[in-house]
């Protein structure tokens, strides 16, 4: 699934969330820096300087560390929010950050993307072999780092990295015989963006010592965060100005990946959807011009009214899941989170 989005800087995306708790946006300031200290050290832990170099290239593009911040936030419900802030959240944070530009290395890769972060990918830069291998390593630093955070953080970064393996397998398989493409559609979102969403705030919450019952509610809030999330970059593709989302429209059209608006799109009657039809029955849509033509058809469908409309139904389960936690400056945050992720396409 292409995402080469235009991404907040971290301190920016603390900044939209508007907290009124100045002291939870100290902590969430002073906890990304300390997040982002350690994610560095630990992928430029090798002897070899160009290896390490490598391993700190998509990491110095930047982004918008959210998971980072999940991590950061799921641990205020716990003993974490306290002054003396134990080295294990800054260690979750790196390692959840570390299997998710793994996962971009992957991406590129078998998208053959040439850019990530406005900044040429690894597999552009310097070939498939080296970004496949660098994204590999991430992977397992990022296993040492759950080693020495327990078993049960081991536990939970195996299941996050089976499922998003399985997105990805299911994504390149497509929709089984008999299987709507919407429900394979939402199948690939829940298991390769949700999952490591899902696991950030898990894994958060579980070295800060949440209790059980709110750590799974707040497992639950990021299954529906990520599938808001992916949703709402499904829209990017073709609703957002270029100048502002640092890509032209149709970018997924041209990777021959069917998001959300398409799938809309070609489930109405009508000589539209039956153009629409025709153009991406070859394939991943290169020529410039079929996909404006595409574009255009898109738009003056009833897709994104109808993306929309679920965007938003998944952003409302999102902030039902927090209901059940405790009334802190946090969940007000995450409440918060949802909105900054759901509008970012109005």
């Amino acid at each position: 699934m292409t995402t080469l989005t235009a991404e907040p800087l971290p301190d920016s995306l603390v900044a939209r969330l508007a907290l009124t708790d100045q002291g939870l946006a100290d902590r969430l300031q002073h906890g990304l820096a300390d997040a982002e200290t350690r994610l560095r050290e630990v992928a430029a832990d090798v002897p070899n300087a160009l290896v390490a170099e490598w391993s700190r290239y998509l990491i110095d593009a930047g982004g918008k560390r959210l998971r980072p911040l999940l991590v950061l936030l799921a641990a205020e419900f716990g003993a974490a929010a306290s002054e003396d802030r134990s080295d294990r959240v800054p260690d979750a944070a790196a390692l959840v950050e570390l299997i998710h530009v793994a996962s971009l290395h992957h991406d590129d890769v078998m998208d053959g993307a040439l850019t990530r972060h406005g900044v040429p990918s690894a597999s552009a830069r310097w070939g498939n072999r080296a970004a496949v291998q660098l994204g590999n390593r991430l992977l397992i630093r990022a296993g040492r780092l759950a080693a020495d955070l327990g078993d049960e953080v081991v536990r939970l970064q195996g299941v996050a990295a089976e499922r998003l393996v399985r997105g990805q397998l299911r994504e390149l398989t497509g929709a089984a015989a008999g299987e709507s493409p919407l429900t394979h559609h939402f199948t690939v979102i829940a298991d390769k963006t949700a999952s490591l969403i899902s696991l950030a705030l898990r894994v958060g919450g579980t070295v800060a010592g949440v209790p059980v019952p709110a750590v799974r509610a707040l497992a639950e809030y990021g299954e529906y965060l990520g599938i808001v999330f992916q949703l709402s970059d499904d829209l990017l593709d073709f609703v957002a100005d270029p100048a502002e989302s640092g890509k032209d429209a149709g970018i997924d059209l041209a990777a021959g990946v069917r998001t959300l608006p398409v799938l809309l799109a070609l489930s109405e009657d009508g000589p539209r959807a039956a153009e629409l039809s025709r153009l991406l029955e070859g394939g991943p849509l290169v020529d410039e011009g079929g996909r404006r033509r595409a574009v255009e058809l898109l738009r003056s469908s009833t897709a994104e009214a109808r993306a929309r409309e679920l965007l938003h139904s998944y952003a409302t389960d999102a902030r039902d899941a927090l209901s059940d936690l405790p009334d802190v400056p946090a969940r007000a945050a995450l409440a918060a989170l949802v909105g900054v992720v759901e509008h970012r396409t109005s």
